[in-house]
């Protein structure tokens, strides 16, 4: 597509923002509304409008090549961004739960699913590609020279002489052409046996018209049972329940879509390259030509000034200082109600004047102008000179305040023969004022101890150490579920769904990628310093973690208890570990640290076996290291737990304060796992491969599960006789069979201590008093009046 259908697309996103905006300025009322019910509408109405606008925004700033509108377009993307993370945190406050269900909602606005999946802006990557990859090569390196990574050897192939080639050549064609003639006379050997019991026994030949007409029959039969599945086939495809033949395969129009994208980039780093450039080298240009006469107006306008105050007055006013602004604080004037209006907000947003200042900017600059003289899309000088000319005034304002400043002390000695006053109390007052910052300085201050090391030096360590490690390859598209389509329905009926893995999809997008990959996001966003993701084995926890790290580009740190055990001892020894561990997040980041089976560092009793191990070492530590975490340090602290309810609750959810329950998946997500799963390991999916009956089947299982049984089932062998031999359910199920389900005694286990969360209490405490949360009623009588009747109850209306 050409650049003006993405300066179209960008215009409509511009106009669908300037409504929202207009929306939310003009709806005063929806802090202090008392019905729940119209305020989550109200919420969620704009968070899916906001999604809308981010995934077009986000293809905008991924297309256009024009330098100056990308700026304006990415300063305007994160504004959306941050405020869809605020609008997420609104809901989650009103609802008291993580998750949301807008499938009532997505009806009214006649829309899908598809259209609230939060995309992952691809300038996370692609904008610090060569980082990473000389990251990437470092770290390889370090593993390959501490021996912590095998080097698989070239084999090497001994060439044979030419003798010896035909040899065996002439062997392998000696030893065909036998078995063929063994074949051919085993032939000739039965027709003649069968020849000869036929002329002992007295039986007649075979009447060659009935044996004609029988071939006729099979053959009829067969071509027109090939014709039905041909136009059967056919059928499917055009109804939309089959793909097409050739779907699976990368078409032209395809390749050739990903040439241009790969052109695209190249252009858009040169032309950011030029406008870098051209930034410098005007600014000069600038400074050359302008400057002189930018001084001399001002010195003009200073003197104008000396003479109006000395004429108002009777003698020379005093010179601002440079703290007061200097020349800027004489002509700057605002009057009380400017002042006040700038401090007045209507709703708690860090991130709508950031919108509305992109929007604005849009409006002024890119909405009408003429670009037909600009076809390659290249930097504007114009607007470079109206940027770089106001920072040419700045520099020179300061200037010219220095030498006014000399100047109107000459006039006062010469013409008003008045002595230079020195204002004491402002000179005290200023050094009272910066002893206090220094003194709030020495006590924010950390203690570093390592002083004398570089970032490289401990960034080896901890490679060799195994606690910094290298993640795996994962995207989180990869994590492949369902959405949920009946939630608000079940929430109607006063019954809690259980999230789909398309929901939990969307919070690790919200909560981890985009804050991490983001740094205007992560310093206005609502903070999350740690996540816990909590479920069953082979839910996908570990994969999440990973894909957290592929999608940001970040470094991964393993604290788990069994990877830090017997390393650094004592206390001094742990303290230098996570000093060291958090001063490479920081100075190298986005950073996740991991924390694999979390609950241990919260056992409430340690088990015999596990003591030597010592998994409550970071018990203390972790809580102060979280506080340390400043809004500008893009570090986010996962744990994966499958049994959190060994876990001493009260710490364990102070350092965990965003959990995330993730459930086995329900059938929608299973029928679609299954196929992603069996064509990711080679598989073709046919009409003799009952993908229904597989997941029904497979109830209790987890993805976990599924990988195995493909994977064990499409051997190499098995593979090669996919054309003549079509895959069947029955192949999985043996191996399916051979492995323990999630058992719903258990998933009640996770939902039973997930109650007892702080977030968990607040949900139930809503339910009880018969408030309206979401689009439910939520009245359910006597519920937890007592634990087990409140337990009882739910467990009778979900049956």
């Amino acid at each position: 597509m050409s650049h003006t259908t993405y300066n179209k697309m960008w215009a409509e996103a511009q106009e669908a923002l300037n409504g929202l905006l207009q929306r939310e300025t003009e709806d005063k009322s929806l802090k202090p509304q008392k019905d729940r019910t119209t305020v989550f509408q109200t919420l969620a109405t704009f968070y899916i409008k906001y999604v809308q606008i981010f995934c077009n925004l986000e293809t905008v700033y991924d297309q256009i090549v024009h330098p100056q509108k990308r700026l304006v377009i990415r300063q305007v993307l994160e504004g959306v961004m941050g405020r869809i993370l605020e609008l997420k945190n609104e809901m989650v406050e009103l609802e008291n739960s993580e998750f949301h269900y807008f499938d009532d909602i997505l009806q009214d606005l006649k829309l899908s699913p598809e259209h609230i999946e939060i995309p992952i802006p691809r300038y996370f990557i692609k904008e610090k590609l060569k980082v990473l990859r000389e990251r990437e090569k470092i770290l390889a390196q370090i593993l390959i020279n501490s021996g912590l990574q095998d080097i698989k050897p070239k084999k090497y192939i001994k060439p044979l002489p030419l003798e010896e080639v035909i040899r065996v050549i002439q062997i392998s064609e000696r030893a065909r052409q036998g078995r063929l003639r063994a074949t051919f006379m085993k032939q000739i050997y039965l027709e003649e046996k069968r020849e000869r019991q036929a002329r002992l026994q007295g039986v007649k030949g075979p009447n060659l018209d009935a044996a004609a007409l029988r071939i006729q029959k099979v053959w009829r039969g067969f071509t027109q049972w090939k014709k039905t599945v041909k136009m059967r086939e056919e059928e499917m495809i055009f109804l939309g329940m089959n793909p097409p033949p050739q779907f699976q395969r990368i078409s032209a129009s395809v390749a050739r879509a990903q040439n241009v994208e790969t052109k695209r980039c190249e252009v858009q780093g040169r032309h950011e390259t030029e406008y870098k450039k051209a930034l410098v080298s005007i600014k000069t240009h600038l400074r050359e030509m302008e400057g002189p006469d930018i001084k001399e107006s001002l010195q003009d306008q200073i003197r104008q000034w000396f003479i109006e105050c000395r004429h108002i007055t009777g003698k020379f006013p005093d010179y601002p200082n440079e703290e007061e602004g200097g020349s800027t604080a004489i002509f700057s004037q605002k009057t009380p109600d400017q002042e006040e209006e700038e401090g007045w907000k209507m709703a708690p947003s860090n991130f709508l004047p950031i919108m509305e200042e992109g929007n604005n900017q849009y409006k002024d600059v890119w909405q009408n102008r003429d670009e037909r003289w600009n076809f390659p899309q290249e930097y504007d000088p114009e607007l470079i000179k109206e940027e770089k000319r106001k920072e040419v005034e700045e520099e020179i304002r300061v200037q010219v305040d220095e030498l006014m400043r000399q100047e109107l002390k000459n006039l006062k000695l010469a013409v008003d023969r008045e002595k230079e006053k020195k204002r004491k109390k402002g000179k005290k007052g200023g050094k009272k004022k910066k002893k206090k910052g220094k003194k709030s300085g020495k006590k924010k201050k950390e203690k570093d101890l390592t002083p004398d090391r570089t970032i490289d030096s401990l960034y080896e360590e901890l490679v060799e150490g195994g606690l910094l490690i290298k993640p795996k390859t994962v995207k989180l598209s990869d994590y492949v579920g369902e959405y949920s389509y009946l939630g608000t329905t079940l929430r109607q009926v006063d019954i809690e769904p259980m999230p789909s893995l398309t929901d939990v999809r969307q919070l690790i997008a919200l909560y981890g990628i985009l804050p991490l990959g983001s740094q205007a996001v992560h310093e206005k966003a609502p903070l999350v310093k740690a996540l816990l993701l909590a479920g069953p084995t082979g839910v996908g926890k570990k994969m999440l973690v990973h894909a957290l790290c592929t999608e940001t580009g970040a470094n991964l740190f393993n604290l788990s208890a069994s990877n830090i055990a017997g390393k650094y001892p004592g206390k001094s020894g742990l303290q230098m570990m996570l000093h060291m561990v958090f001063k490479v997040a920081k100075q190298l980041q986005p950073s996740v640290i991991w924390i694999g089976d979390a609950e241990k560092t919260f056992y409430k009793k340690v088990p015999k076996s596990e003591k030597e191990m010592e998994p409550k070492r970071l018990k203390k530590n972790l809580p102060k290291i979280l506080k340390s975490l400043k809004a500008e340090d893009r570090v986010l602290l996962v744990g994966t737990t499958q049994r959190p309810f060994d876990a001493d609750l009260r710490p364990f959810c102070r350092v965990y304060k965003k959990i995330l329950l993730i459930p086995r998946p329900d059938y929608a997500s299973r029928f679609v796992l299954w196929k992603h799963i069996i064509l990711q390991n080679g598989g073709a999916v046919t009409k003799s491969l009952n993908i229904s009956c597989l997941a029904k089947v497979s109830d209790g299982f987890t993805q976990g599960h599924m990988v195995y049984a493909v994977q064990t089932v499409l051997s190499e062998r098995r593979l090669r006789q996919m054309t003549n031999k079509p895959l069947t359910a029955a192949e999985f199920l043996s191996f399916l069979a051979r492995q323990d389900p999630v058992y719903k005694e258990e998933e009640e286990t996770y939902k039973v201590w997930y109650a007892k969360t702080p977030l968990g209490k607040a949900r139930a405490r809503a339910l009880m008093e018969g408030e309206e949360v979401g689009k439910g009623k939520g009245k359910e009588k006597g519920k937890d009046k007592g634990k087990k009747k409140g337990g009882k109850k739910g467990k009778k209306k979900k049956k």
